[in-house]
């Protein structure tokens, strides 16, 4: 085993293979290492271990390296961690934010082996010239090292989809990913899952390997990018799963049919029968769902067909889930409109279901210049949406449903003028862009 002493080293990297070369190649030159594949695991690892480094990947499962990043830099148990990023992605806006947040060198994939051990070396012989020595005095009391571990029962949101329209691939789209809308939201032993676009898969996957057995599921309208990865929901196919499918009245069909529907023979070699869960389909009410301590309320959304948004109030949180809506549909003017503006009398009900909401996770599909030839789709210009925000008072915003053609670069740029139309309005709230694997704790 090698002498931790020389230095303890954290690898937070999903690609097994990369991972496993750069633990030889360190391990060879006397560190002691470990492996974490995702970003959940490498910040829970971070907190047990307290490693003297931690080499990077931005681009990670679960939670994003930035974000891992941030986490350690605002936790005083790990705020010291030395890191070094290694990443694929060379991107202007996450090289400036690792500099913020003291990331000592930021390394671009392929990194030869010999470059990634004399980066590594010199963050050592740096560390040991400044190092305090590690011998106690006598005299000064030994004091027990405080651990945690992040509680999974703790309730948080995970989005699993943020794409609209049809899922997308390519290398083009690895950092917000490529599912369609699909959001879960645990709380205790409940589960609520909002939408089953593509990105359902993976996580019906996640379920059953944490032995959940029951599920709500809420659809906000069956378009096919929020109904088509039910079929490949592996929880449906498992006697003794308890699912419950909530939706609005007006559907051309009812729930179930729709739902049949895609099942049919000419378009899936399965059929509902083939689904051994217990299965109900359920309208939503006029008041409230509640659920445990849960309670989720609905409001129509601006979109073609029975189209709703959801709000999921928990004991201090409340979340909102509007991935379709097209606020002030058809004005494309600059976004200086006052509250009572004509336009905006409509869209009174949206606005004051959101004003209470902690998070919003509402969409902003298209571009100022690209909303005129899109009028009538169901969906938000940046300017309308940010105007939604501030109606709202909104304090943090997390936008979804993003187009099939808006590459990971073309989202980078998108982000910032959301920001930048924020500011000009006069309501600088926290904005970010949601991505496959985006994961907030309350």
């Amino acid at each position: 085993m090698n002498d931790p002493r020389k230095g303890r080293i954290l690898i937070g990297e999903d690609i097994r293979v990369v991972a496993l070369k750069m633990s030889q190649a360190l391990e060879k030159a006397g560190y002691q290492v470990e492996v974490a594949t995702d970003g959940e695991e490498c910040l829970r690892k971070s907190l047990e271990t307290s490693p003297d480094l931690v080499m990077l990947d931005i681009m990670m499962p679960k939670l994003h390296g930035i974000d891992v990043l941030k986490a350690l830099r605002a936790d005083r148990r790990t705020e010291h961690i030395g890191v070094i990023v290694c990443s694929a992605k060379d991107f202007k806006i996450e090289r400036e934010e690792a500099a913020r947040l003291g990331v000592l060198e930021f390394l671009i994939k392929p990194v030869p082996l010999s470059t990634l051990v004399a980066t590594v070396d010199a963050f050592f012989g740096r560390r040991r010239s400044i190092a305090m020595p590690d011998v106690i005095p006598a005299d000064r009391p030994v004091q027990q090292v405080y651990r945690s571990q992040l509680d999974p029962r703790r309730a948080h949101f995970t989005l699993w989809g943020t794409r609209g329209s049809t899922p997308t691939v390519g290398g083009r789209f690895q950092r917000y990913g490529g599912n369609t809308s699909c959001m879960s939201l645990r709380a205790g032993d409940e589960v609520f899952i909002f939408d089953a676009g593509s990105g359902i898969r993976d996580l019906g996957v996640q379920l059953l390997a944490d032995g959940i057995r029951k599920a709500h599921l809420f659809i906000t309208h069956t378009h096919w990018d929020h109904i088509q990865g039910f079929p490949f929901f592996a929880p449906a196919y498992v006697p003794g799963f308890d699912i419950t499918i909530y939706g609005a009245k007006g559907f051309g069909k009812d729930m179930e049919s729709i739902f049949r529907g895609q099942l049919d023979r000419d378009y899936f070699p399965v059929q509902m029968e083939d689904m051994k869960s217990n299965l109900r389909f359920e309208h939503l009410p006029d008041g409230a769902v509640r659920i445990g301590d849960a309670q989720v309320t609905w409001e129509f959304a601006q979109h073609p067909g029975a189209t709703v948004g959801y709000k999921i109030q928990l004991p201090g949180c409340k979340i909102a889930w509007i991935p379709d809506n097209e606020f002030l549909q058809g004005y494309v003017g600059a976004p200086a409109l006052a509250r009572d503006h004509p336009l905006v009398a409509s869209y009174e009900k949206m606005i004051a279901f959101l004003s209470d909401a902690d998070v919003v996770i509402h969409e902003a599909q298209y571009t100022p210049e690209e909303y005129p030839g899109k009028i009538g789709w169901g969906h938000s210009s940046v300017s309308n949406s940010a105007l939604l925000m501030k109606f709202a008072g909104v304090r943090r915003w997390i936008v979804t449903h993003h187009d099939p053609l808006h590459d990971d670069d073309f989202l980078e740029t998108k982000l910032n003028l959301t920001r930048q139309i924020l500011e000009e309005i006069n309501h600088p709230i926290h904005v970010s862009h949601g991505y496959d694997g985006m994961t907030q704790y309350f």
